[in-house]
């Protein structure tokens, strides 16, 4: 998964430091061949060292979609187009192996910033490491973890292309020291490091969008809860997701059922 994410991630590198065109998909939403070149490669490289199919963003797109049943990954090649196509470069690229129903094993990479985030759920353990595009060498990784919420207030981040007023209403309940707007699963990444403590989605999102950095939060420590106050689960019709709200050490307020 690490070498799919970060052979994947230099592709669409390359890409966003030259010219490229915009195309549209059937729902509207933008598309570039950084998406196309980086889905191939971790397509061929999960191929070869396994079995479990692969739901994938753009193949879910395009009409194939293979049967799943208790195990798969769920791939979102290029999270964040819109930061991409703007050149802010938080983009990231997404896989995730889920087993019954939840995250167990996450890898996001952001090639811009260089940032590798590792989450094994079951081993309780994350990571991060600096993994250049330019270099097959990534720095020794550091391990990662949810902070305590600060005395001062909480650090909450927020979509930068997605926000929504109910998300501003939920925000209005807490204490709120800093606001931090990025785009991509970097925000579950940043309450994962301990350098924000609640992210509120209350806008729609795909599970290749959120089971990554879901699995990267949670062996951090931290949880993704949907309406009630349950876990967020995978393998949904549509994989369509509820609205959630992420959190480190916070045991965040319940969104209506």
């Amino acid at each position: 998964m690490i070498g799919a994410a970060v052979e994947a991630g230099r592709a669409a590198h390359a890409v966003y430091r030259g010219e490229f065109a915009v195309e549209r998909k059937a729902d509207g939403s933008p598309v570039t061949a950084a998406d196309h070149a980086a889905q191939a490669i971790i397509l061929q490289r999960l191929g070869q060292a396994s079995r479990v199919p692969v739901i994938a963003e753009e193949e879910v797109a395009a009409g194939r979609v293979p049967a799943i049943g208790d195990e798969f990954f769920l791939v979102d090649p290029l999270d964040g187009t819109k930061e991409f196509i703007q050149r802010r470069g938080e983009f990231t690229v997404n896989i995730a192996l889920i087993r019954a129903g939840a995250p167990v094993l996450g890898v996001v990479y952001a090639p811009v910033n260089a940032s590798l985030y590792l989450g094994n759920v079951e081993a309780t353990s994350a990571f991060r490491s600096t993994q250049r595009t330019d270099s097959d060498e990534p720095s020794p990784r550091q391990p990662i973890r949810v902070r305590p919420v600060p005395a001062s207030g909480l650090t909450a981040v927020v979509s930068r292309s997605h926000a929504t007023p109910e998300t501003d209403a939920y925000l209005a309940h807490y204490t709120v020291a800093d606001r931090v707007s990025i785009g991509s699963s970097l925000k579950f990444c940043l309450v994962a490091a301990g350098e924000a403590d609640l992210y509120p989605r209350l806008g729609p999102t795909m599970e290749w969008d959120t089971a990554a950095g879901h699995a990267v939060l949670a062996a951090a420590g931290g949880s993704v809860l949907a309406a009630g106050g349950v876990p967020l689960r995978y393998g949904k019709p549509g994989f369509r997701n509820s609205f959630f709200v992420a959190s480190g050490s916070l045991n965040p307020l319940p969104l209506a059922a």
